[in-house]
């Protein structure tokens, strides 16, 4: 795990300025390599053959190819058995088994790697760059292009060690201001391009191109649930057990849900030794079984499995001290107050630590969301008349209900998807300054998801597949990456081994969702997922009701909170090009005086300006 960074055309010392501002992702070497018409850089962070041998940007033994490698190939060792009479190894690294894989099979050696990675090779005989990103976009992948330089990180402000413009793309800002994070290709930079997940891309000459080389095919519903069962609990133990591998101590993040405790579960059954396991908590006057319950139920979960457990107890004053180096360390703004607190516990896990396994993926490729039951009760209410629709969502309004309410009459599509994962947009539009705000952007940017006709028939399970490729990827996965490589921690995710997605997309919906979603005590999400992993749930976990990762941030900015995030939004600080600070005002005190819940929209104010204030003022 390190990070990587090149361009082909400017002064070769700028990549000494490019490894100094991503030294944190890669604390224990740095490299540089120069070629014709191209310059490599790479910080190290060592995992796997911990000489000098693995060290990069890296040279096969032909010198026709020179690789920079951000990640971990987890089935590099089958590979190398595969190509070791053909090819030269003079390391037991990962990073090797990439370059001769080229050499055996070209571009398509992507396809044959288990893993999360983003590497840029630039082969000496072809001229030519090849870059590519692993299937979930786990590690990420940036680039500038303008048809005469190209220069790529894996995060944004290395690229802007160079003289690249420095303006905010306002199709991102409003994305961004109606779902939280900024999605691919985008950044908040005009001209800063995330490269996708599970796409490669070529540079030669003055030719650019992009080519996708995985993607889920088969998605023909399964007919034996007992098959299917065994087949999740072989394929996720397989890949806990390849996610082990690591010649650094690797520890567990546990929350205290059901995914990060069957992560550790298995990590029990495949290997030897005590587990290190880390969580976070919530230091709060009121409510402690709210925000800390599943603190608590890690603590128990810990006890049982007999690990080297390590606590940390959070405040918003904590959150506070660190918001400026939050908002470097994650290159745009990302609206989820939880991105704090992963920042806290990777300080503390890096303290003994250099791998952490986490448990994201499950939800969004087994149904683990209220939504995914929601949405098909609605469907199926939809085919009702018009007047019956009408009175059952008057219904529900009345019931408290609100939001099955306000999704009653719609039918579904993009337009049901964006009900559930964008910001209102009368409530968007009236903070923003009306110069800058485009309504229209957010359904035209995710229609493209809805588009596959092989998921039609499945609108739930088109649902999951988008939120696995859109929120998951752009908003989770690099939020997590960001926060933990900020102290040179690398995070694996073993449900998300790309083995397990194929399967999951073969599983029928109902296998998955149990209960109408409208409540959230009938609703029971991931069915086949706890059927599979239950051998690894002690019994206390084995019935909790899902909650989610969430923090006190509501009622942080109200106290802990109320003075660094008062300055931020004042008229004299706040950006009047991009927010009507009028409407701003009144939605802080709104949310100050309880009139209404304005976390979502005022953390996303917050964090734009943090990242405006860092980046471009």
């Amino acid at each position: 795990m390190c990070s990587i960074n090149g361009f082909t055309i400017g002064a070769p010392e700028l990549i000494l300025n490019m490894n100094g501002t991503t030294k944190h992702r890669g604390p224990d070497g740095t490299g540089v390599w120069h070629g014709k018409g191209v310059t490599l850089g790479h910080n190290r962070l060592s995992i796997i053959d911990l000489s000098e041998r693995g060290a990069q940007p890296m040279t096969d033994s032909s010198k026709r190819l020179t690789i920079v490698f951000n990640g971990e190939i987890y089935n590099y060792q089958e590979l190398r058995a595969e190509l070791q009479g053909k090819y030269t190894f003079k390391s037991d690294s990962d990073t090797e088994v990439i370059l001769n894989a080229y050499l055996e099979y070209g571009k398509e050696c992507v396809k044959k790697f288990n893993g999360i990675f983003a590497f840029a090779l630039w082969d000496e005989r072809e001229q030519e760059l090849f870059l590519a990103r692993d299937q979930n976009g786990v590690k990420p992948l940036y680039y500038f292009w303008d048809t005469k330089r190209f220069i790529f990180s894996s995060e944004i402000k290395a690229i802007l060690e160079h003289s690249v413009p420095r303006e905010v793309d306002r199709e991102a800002f409003n994305l961004y201001m109606r779902v939280g994070y900024v999605p691919e290709p985008y950044t908040m930079f005009r001209g800063i391009k995330k490269l996708p997940p599970a796409h490669y891309a070529v540079l030669k000459g003055n030719e650019f191109s992009l080519k996708k080389y995985w993607e889920i095919a088969d998605v023909s519903n399964l007919s034996s649930r007992e098959e299917t069962v065994a087949d999740i609990r072989k394929l996720f133990k397989d890949s806990v057990k390849r996610q082990l591998i690591s010649d650094r101590p690797v520890g567990i993040f546990l929350s205290g849900g059901i995914d990060s405790t069957a992560v550790l579960g298995a990590t029990k059954e495949v290997s030897s030794g005590k587990v290190k396991t880390y969580s976070v908590g919530f230091a709060v006057d009121v409510q402690q079984e709210k925000f800390n319950a599943d603190f608590l139920l890690a603590r128990e979960t810990a006890k049982a499995y007999g690990t080297d457990h390590h606590e940390l107890m959070i405040s918003g004053k904590d959150i506070g001290a660190e918001l400026k180096n939050i908002a470097w360390h994650l290159d745009e703004p990302n609206a989820n107050p939880t991105a704090g607190a992963i920042y806290l516990l990777s300080r503390l896990a890096k303290k003994e630590v250099a791998v952490v396994l986490g448990g994201d993926g499950a939800d969004e490729l087994f149904g683990g969301y209220q939504r995914y039951a929601l949405s098909r009760t609605l469907r199926a209410v939809s085919r009702l008349p018009l007047s019956v629709r009408k009175a059952l969502s008057l219904s529900l309004a009345g019931m408290g209900k609100k939001e099955a309410s306000e999704k009653m009459l719609i039918a579904g599509g993009t337009s049901l998807f964006l009900s559930f994962l964008s910001q209102k947009e009368g409530d968007v539009a009236s903070i923003l300054n009306p110069q800058v705000a485009k309504g229209g952007v957010t359904r035209s940017h995710f229609e493209r998801y809805f588009k596959n006709t092989s998921l039609s028939g499945d609108f739930e399970k088109q649902f999951m597949n988008t939120d696995r490729q859109s929120w998951l990827t752009d908003d989770s996965l690099l939020r997590s990456d960001k926060m933990s490589m900020a102290f040179g921690l690398e995070q694996r995710v073993p449900i998300l081994d790309y083995r397990l997605l194929e399967l999951a997309y073969r599983i029928p919906t109902n296998w998955k969702l149990k209960g109408g979603g409208l409540s959230q005590n009938s609703f029971q999400g991931k069915q086949i997922w706890k059927e599979a992993v239950l051998p690894y749930l002690p019994e206390h976990i084995r019935h909790q009701q899902k909650r989610g990762f969430f923090t006190p941030m509501a009622k942080w900015l109200r106290t802990d909170l109320r003075e660094e995030v008062m300055e931020i939004l004042s008229p004299a600080h706040l950006n009047s090009e991009f927010f009507n600070v009028e409407a701003v005002q009144q939605m802080w005190q709104d949310h100050l005086q309880s009139k209404k819940y304005n976390l979502t929209l005022i953390w996303s104010v917050v964090m734009w300006q943090l990242w405006y204030d860092t980046f471009i003022k």
